[in-house]
Parts: structure tokens; sequence; C-alpha cells
């Protein structure tokens, strides 16, 4: 099979990999040809193109299946709708006929509830944050485009915080460090490590129906004072000291749900194999 990614990076080239394990051929876009050149090294194909410039997407492959994980990269010149929704819009006109399948990969920041609720893929999307908004506009978008086209499918997979090797030094260095962190310490996190945000994707392209959504976490949602509390204890850092009455920062606890995965186990036999920070923690610290 063939396979076309845009955003490949920390999840997607894990993913391009495990792909490429199983004998399929992987091309993936990107705007830096240092990038190219180390997807190469991989045994992924590179494009050179920016899905903000339309006519660089002209002469994309015929492909079984696009993967859409594109992230917004705040040092970029574009802004989060140019990237989220306007290169999305470029995405799908330039695979239209090229491509019977699409995954997307949304965000749990597509939910807003803010009292600890449980929320699953039935769970009504009314987020207050900026990003939270323009993942569910581009959610809309790909529905739209799917349900109109015959023999053509999409899934959506609503991603919870990724971490995972390489991806939490900045929070260590700062309980090393004894920093305060502002926010709300009673609220709960929602998870995924990177090697169980791959096994969804690929079991989702393996096994999963047509036009369905899927909320990709963990088992155990966890308070973000008992997060931070783990984490210093593996790392030896100073116990965590918070402060509420300052403003949350991103991904830090302003909204306050708790997002369930039972139809992800339930639909397709999926098991993480961190279900909780437990067993995902240590193994996500450099050693």
């Amino acid at each position: 099979m063939k396979f076309l990614i845009f955003g490949c990076g920390y999840l997607g080239k894990r993913v391009a990999s495990a792909w490429i394990q199983a004998g399929h051929q992987v091309f993936a876009v990107t705007r830096s040809e240092q990038n190219a050149e180390s997807f190469r090294v991989l045994g992924i194909r590179p494009i050179i193109a920016d899905i903000c410039e339309s006519e660089s997407l002209n002469d994309l492959p015929q492909v079984d299946l696009v993967l859409n994980a594109v992230g917004f990269d705040r040092n970029s010149k574009r802004t989060h709708e140019e990237v989220t929704c306007g290169g999305l819009l470029n995405i799908l006109a330039a695979t239209e006929g090229r491509c019977t399948r699409f995954q997307q990969i949304s965000s749990t920041s597509v939910y807003g509830q803010s009292e600890g609720e449980w929320v699953d893929e039935t769970s009504p999307c009314d987020p207050n944050s900026p990003g939270g908004q323009l993942c569910v506009r581009a959610e809309q978008m790909v529905r739209e485009r799917f349900s109109h086209q015959t023999g053509c499918s999409a899934q959506i997979l609503r991603l919870a915080g990724i971490y995972g090797p390489d991806r939490i030094l900045s929070r260590i260095e700062s309980l090393k460090a004894g920093l305060i962190l502002v926010g709300r310490p009673d609220s709960w996190l929602n998870l995924i490590h990177v090697d169980d945000a791959v096994t969804a994707i690929l079991t989702c392209e393996r096994q999963a129906h047509s036009n369905q959504t899927y909320l990709v976490v963990d088992d155990k949602p966890i308070l973000r004072s008992t997060y931070y509390e783990t984490l210093a204890e593996l790392v030896h850092a100073p116990p965590p000291v918070f402060d509420s009455s300052q403003p949350s920062p991103r991904g830090s606890g302003g909204v306050n749900k708790r997002c369930s995965n039972r139809k992800l186990h339930a639909d397709l036999c999926w098991n993480p194999a961190y279900p909780s920070i437990t067993t995902g923690l240590p193994q996500a610290i450099p050693q």
C-alpha cells in the first residue's frame, strides 16, 4: 500500500516507520530540504511543498490513505487558522481523486467541559479555546468532504496530550529548578504515550469502519497534581508547588474533563501498552 503523510513530525515519523517496516511505501510532505534529507534516511519519500500554498501541492502521488497530522508551529509566519483550516482546505482539494481513505488527527481540545465530566465521541463539542474551535472546524471540513464521496471515507482521531521520549524535558527542567507551576493542581489531564498513539492510528487504518470518530487516550485520566508529583519523584526533583491564582497556560488545566477511550477498546480491541502514566512516564524519561 501507499501512504501520504502531512505533518511528519514527532508522531508522524513513528507512524511512517511502522508502515515502512510493514513493507508499505510512504510519502511525506515537508517545507524543508533538511527535513527531506532526514526523511530519505528513514526510507520516507519526501515531497517539498507547503500546505498553505496550494500550487505547491499540484503533483501529489496517488495513494491508498492520507494521514493529516499537521500541528501548528508557533515559530512560523502563518496564523493558526491559516495552517489548521486553510492548509487543510488545500490538502483536501489536492488529494481529491488521489486517495480513498483519509485520517484526520484532531484533539481532545474540541471539548469545552470544565467540571471534571466524562466525555466520549457522543459528547457535545463547544470549546472555549481558539485552538479547540479550529479543530472543530477542521473536523467539519473533513466530514463534509467525505460524506458526499462514493468509495471514499475518513476517520477522525481525537488525540489527548502526547508524551514520550524527548517530549517532557522542559517539564523536568522546571521541576528540578523548583519553579512554581501556575494553574489548577486539581484539574484532570488526559494523556497518551506516543507509542500508543501510533498503534491507535495503525489499528484504525487496518480495522476501523468508515467515517468514524475515535478518542485516542490512555485508560486513566490523571490529576495534574498527581502527574507532576509522580514526575518529580522519578527525576529526583523537589515536590511541585502550584499557584492556582495565576491563569493556566496552554495544556495545563484550563479545561477540565475526563476522556473515555471505551469506543476504541470496544470497536477495535485496541489496548494501550502504557494504560497510565504509572508505566508510561518511566519509559519516557531520559536514562
